[in-house]
Order: structure tokens, then C-alpha cells, then sequence
């Protein structure tokens, strides 16, 4: 059965914990752990983390800082992006998760450079990964705004020189980008079969309803916006595979995560 769960710890939440037993008391099994701003929790914290979700039967993941950027022009920015991406593989490794996900790049000044520029920062964070034993996957999330790096095209090119790496399909972000795009139940099944062709595993998903216009994603809204509509994600529940995992990052959070999963379950 696929995986569906929440961005972050529920409202109320009092530690990841608490948000874990949160979660499997709405019937949901799976969290994306929130390392959006700095990646501090302690590896025995993120242990603890990892051994209450085993028990509760939840799948977990974490996101990487919102200010990586392997194409910046600043070689500090760059440099602290390969230290950000590892320390939350860190983390994902200690909690037994695994996959880190990752915004990778702005297209900046230097936009033909990036594809380059993302291949050559994920190396050295393999490098590093090599040196730990870490065996998480680097996840690398569809970009929604135009002026960020991250179509599936971007994202197959790096995953064919870099070792462990994934896409991370976020429906939105792929909606907004193709200006809506998304119409089909054909056009999720062709999203969900490029995943699984780039990286021969069931896929790791985004979901929220978005808001567009002609630079691509401008916010993100609850399911019920329609924008993409899931009810034609629903009948690809076998299709996706029962190690999908799908996150919600709607503004509603854990009523769309529910409402999601009820959906998976049609």
C-alpha cells in the first residue's frame, strides 16, 4: 500500500515524536522530517526518531536546507550546500530512512552551468557519504518555479552520473511549471513511469493543490483547488507500488494527508 503522509509535524506537535504518534493515530505512515532551515536535531535524537517510526509502522524521509545551491556564484554557498546536503543524510541514515530530499540549484547568473555544477557538488557529497557509510538516496525534487533547476530532463542527467541518486516528483511543482500540465490520469502515469525509469524504484512524491501563473509556481493551495486534481492519481494506487511514499505539503496539511490516503485506498 503507498505511503502517505505529512511535510513537517502536525500542529500541536510537541517533538517528532509526539507528531509520529500523531500521525498514526489519523491512520497516516509516512513523514517528511523538516530540515528546512538548519539540520540540528542530534544523531541520537534522530535514532529515537527512527526507532518510534519503525514501531508505529511510518516511513520516514527529511528535506534538506531551502538554501542549497550547488550553482551559486559564491564558493562558500556552495561548499556549505555539500555540508548541508551530507549532515541530512546524516540524519536520514541514523533514523533509517531513506531518502534526503534536496532543491539543488538556482539557475542564476550561470543557468547552462548548472546541470554541471549540481553533478560536481553531489559527487563531493558521495564522496563524503563514501567515507561514513551512509546508504541513504539523494532525492532530487521537480522545481516548480521556472528560475530554479529541476525539470525530470535536469534531474535524469544527474541521476545518470551520480551514484543514489532519485528523482522526487512533486505533482505541483510539475503542474505549475508545464502551466498546468497535469490534466490526466494518463499524465500522472506518465510522470510516475519516467520516476521509475530514471531510478528503478517506486517513487517518492510532493502533493498539494498549486497556484501558477507564467513564471510557474506561486504558492501552494489546499487538494480541493483541483490544481493538479488527484482523484485521477487515486485508481494508479497499484501503479505507484507499495513502496511509494506521498507527502503532503498542502496548507491543510494532515486533513489533506487524510483525505489523500482515503483516496489510495479507493
Amino acid at each position: 500500500m503507498v505511503h502517505v503522509g505529512t511535510a513537517g509535524q502536525p500542529p500541536g506537535s510537541r517533538g517528532p515524536v509526539d507528531a509520529l504518534r500523531r500521525l498514526a493515530a489519523a491512520g497516516l505512515d509516512a513523514m517528511e522530517v523538516q530540515f528546512v532551515r538548519q539540520v540540528s536535531m542530534p544523531l541520537d535524537s534522530a535514532r529515537a526518531v527512527g526507532e518510534e517510526a519503525a514501531n508505529l509502522g511510518i516511513r520516514l524521509s527529511a528535506h534538506a536546507p531551502y538554501y542549497v545551491n550547488f550553482n551559486s556564484d559564491k564558493e562558500g554557498v556552495r561548499q556549505r550546500s555539500v555540508a548541508w546536503t551530507f549532515e541530512t543524510l546524516r540524519r536520514v541514515d541514523a533514523m533509517g530512512a531513506i531518502v534526503a530530499v534536496v532543491h539543488a540549484a538556482a539557475y542564476g547568473s550561470r543557468p547552462d552551468d548548472a546541470t554541471a555544477a549540481v553533478i560536481g557538488g553531489l559527487n563531493e557529497v558521495r564522496s563524503l557519504m563514501d567515507e561514513a557509510g551512509l546508504q541513504a538516496l539523494i532525492g532530487l525534487e521537480t522545481m516548480g518555479k521556472k528560475g530554479s533547476w529541476g525539470t525530470l530532463e535536469e534531474i535524469s542527467a544527474v541521476c545518470a552520473k551520480v551514484e543514489g541518486t532519485v528523482p522526487v516528483l512533486d505533482f505541483a511543482h510539475l503542474h505549475a511549471r508545464s502551466g498546468g500540465g497535469i490534466r490526466s490520469e494518463d499524465d500522472f502515469m506518465s510522470l510516475i513511469q519516467t520516476s521509475r525509469d530514471i531510478s528503478g524504484r517506486d517513487p517518492h512524491c510532493h502533493c498539494s493543490g498549486v497556484e501558477y501563473g507564467e513564471k510557474g509556481e506561486r504558492k501552494h493551495l489546499p487538494l480541493d483547488s483541483n490544481q493538479p486534481d488527484y482523484r485521477l492519481l487515486a485508481p494508479l494506487s497499484k501503479e505507484l507500488g507499495n513502496d511509494a511514499v506521498l507527502i503532503v505539503e498542502s496548507p491543510l496539511q494532515i486533513d489533506d494527508a487524510v483525505l489523500l490516503k482515503g483516496m489510495m485506498r479507493m
